[in-house]
C-alpha cells in the first residue's frame, strides 16, 4: 500500500503523523504497533519517537491515537497533540478545535509566534490525578509531594501526578540535574519492578529563575527525549505547588528540544489544568511504499521538505546558548 505521511515535531519531539481520518487507511491494533516499531526505528526506519494517528472522532473534531516507538500506546503527549492539532486546524479551516484523547476531549489552537517565524499552538494538558492508583505506583501511601521513596533513592524528593500519562517529578539544583541519578531511578522503574508496574516518565527539573525552569525526562516507552510535552506541564505544576512560580503566569520552560511556555489554572475543589504553548513544525512529507504484514521493508518516495525548520533552529541555538550559561 501507498501510507502518506508528515515527519514533523513539537520541542523537538519528533513524530510520523498518518492520517487514517481522510485517507481511509483502515489498521488493526496489530498494524499500528507494527507500524511505530518499523517506521520509528532509527537505525532501520525513518526515525520518530513515536507515530500520531488522525482518525474520525464521533465527540469532537478529530481523534489522536500515540504509539510509541517501542510500539506500546500512550494515554497523551502535549507535544504530539500540537502537531495533530495543526494538521486538524488546516484540514478544517479553523483556529480553534476539539481533539478526543484516550482520557479526554482537549481543545487545541493558533496562538501567535513562540518565537520569530515559528507559530505557537495552545493545547490544553487535564485531567489532572494526584492518586497513586492513577499512575499506578505503589509506595504504602495515596499521594506523593515532595517527599523521600527510600526504595528510589535517599535524598531525593519525589512527587507524582497524572496528566493523564503518569509523572514522577524530582526538583534539585544544577549538580542534581549533572547527576547519574536520574537514569538509574528511570531504567529501574521502566524495567521490571513492584513501584510502577506499568512505567513512568521521570523528570529531573532545575529552576532557573522565577518564571523559568528546565526540565529533561525519560520518557517511558521512549527513554530519554529532546523534550515531553505532559512532562514539562506536569513539571511547571509541581513548581508551582512548591511556591517557585505562580498560577495563572506563563513560565518558560526549557529543554534539550527547544523550549515551551506553560500557564496552569488551579480550579475549584483543588482541580488543575495546564495549557502547553509551543511549536508544531514540519519537516517532511513522503509516501511510504509497505505491506502491513511485513511493514519494516518499507521504501520511502516522493519526498517534500518543508521550510519551516530554518527558523526553530534559530530559536533552539539561543536555547542551547541559554541553557549552557545557565543550567549545564
Amino acid at each position: 500500500m501507498e501510507l502518506q505521511l508528515i515527519k514533523g515535531h513539537g520541542s523537538g519531539n519528533d513524530f510520523l503523523l498518518i492520517d487514517e481520518w481522510t485517507h481511509g487507511y483502515t489498521f488493526t491494533e496489530a498494524n499500528r504497533r507494527d507500524l511505530a516499531l518499523a517506521l520509528c526505528d532509527r537505525e532501520t526506519g525513518i526515525g520518530a519517537d513515536g507515530i500520531l494517528f488522525i482518525m474520525e472522532s464521533s465527540q469532537a473534531d478529530a481523534k489522536m491515537r500515540i504509539f510509541n516507538s517501542d510500539g506500546s500506546e500512550a494515554s497523551m503527549c502535549g507535544n504530539g497533540l500540537r502537531l495533530h492539532g495543526r494538521y486538524v486546524c488546516d484540514k478544517l479551516g479553523r483556529n480553534e478545535i476539539v481533539v478526543e484523547t484516550n482520557k479526554a476531549n482537549l481543545y487545541v489552537k493558533r496562538d501567535g509566534d513562540i518565537y520569530e517565524g515559528v507559530p505557537a499552538y495552545r493545547v490544553e494538558i487535564s485531567p489532572v490525578l494526584f492518586e497513586l492508583e492513577s499512575l499506578p505506583m505503589t509506595i504504602g501511601k495515596d499521594r506523593l509531594f515532595d517527599e523521600k521513596v527510600e526504595e528510589l533513592s535517599d535524598s531525593i524528593r519525589f512527587s507524582a501526578l497524572a496528566v493523564p500519562n503518569p509523572h514522577l517529578i524530582a526538583v534539585g539544583d544544577r549538580a542534581f540535574i549533572a547527576s547519574g541519578e536520574q537514569k538509574r531511578i528511570a531504567e529501574m522503574l521502566n524495567g521490571p519492578n513492584d513501584i510502577c508496574p506499568d512505567g513512568v516518565n521521570v523528570s529531573f527539573v532545575y529552576p532557573i529563575k522565577d518564571s523559568a525552569i528546565y526540565v529533561r525526562t525519560f520518557e517511558r516507552g521512549v527513554g530519554f527525549t529532546n523534550a515531553c510535552g505532559t512532562a514539562m506541564s506536569a513539571s511547571t505544576l509541581t513548581t508551582c505547588q512548591l511556591g517557585l512560580n505562580h498560577y495563572e503566569t506563563p513560565v518558560d520552560v526549557y529543554n534539550n528540544g527547544g523550549k515551551v511556555r506553560c500557564v496552569v489554572h488551579q480550579h475549584e475543589a483543588g482541580r488543575y489544568s495546564i495549557d502547553l504553548i509551543g511549536n508544531g513544525t514540519y519537516l517532511f512529507e513522503a509516501v511510504a511504499h509497505l505491506e502491513l504484514d511485513s511493514p519494516r521493508h518499507f521504501q520511502l518516495k516522493d519526498q517534500k521538505a518543508y521550510k519551516e525548520q530554518a527558523a526553530y533552529d534559530q530559536l533552539r541555538e539561543e536555547v542551547e546558548s541559554y541553557l549552557h550559561t545557565n543550567v549545564f
